[in-house]
């Protein structure tokens, strides 16, 4: 049988990293996630708050390095739990055991960096000649042919 969930959403607080009695690390987080649908009523998407648990490596890992309002994509397996609460009522509460944790966004995005302004990259040099007897435009941008050259064949 298979058992396996991925999400992303953003972090809704600082990863709590605790220790087992062995010493073995266990982080837990909630994630927002947002719903793919926008609700007809309210125009607004609905979100979803799903907690996680990481172990070990993944827990120490989450903790050093994802803070409140972290975007993160999540993969793992999904886990129900029953327990009693403090008035001896039954609970029931389901949660993502994380198997890998990945980053939803880069470094630049997530100190308030907005791609749209970062400088483009340069362009690739461009050949000296365009192929058609014609100079290859600055930039290596097209050029247009002289209705001479042009048979009305494509050149491949």
């Amino acid at each position: 049988m298979l058992n396996h969930i991925t999400i992303m959403g953003r972090m809704t607080r600082d990863p709590e990293l605790r220790y087992t009695q062995s010493q073995t690390a266990v982080a837990s987080f909630t994630l927002a996630v947002d719903r793919d649908f926008i609700d007809k009523n309210t125009n607004n998407r609905e979100t979803d708050f799903i907690d996680c648990v990481a172990w070990r490596s993944t827990g120490e890992f989450a903790s050093k390095y994802f803070s409140k309002g972290s975007m993160a994509v999540v993969s793992g397996r999904l886990q129900i739990r029953d327990w009693t609460d403090r008035e001896g009522g039954k609970r029931r509460s389901a949660e993502i055991v994380v198997e890998n944790l990945y980053f939803g966004e880069s470094k630049r995005d997530q100190s308030g960096g907005d791609r749209s302004s970062a400088p483009a990259p340069a362009p690739a040099p461009a050949p000296s000649r365009s192929g058609y007897g014609q100079p290859a435009a600055p930039g290596g941008a097209f050029s247009d042919l002289d209705d001479g050259e042009y048979d009305g064949e494509l050149p491949f």
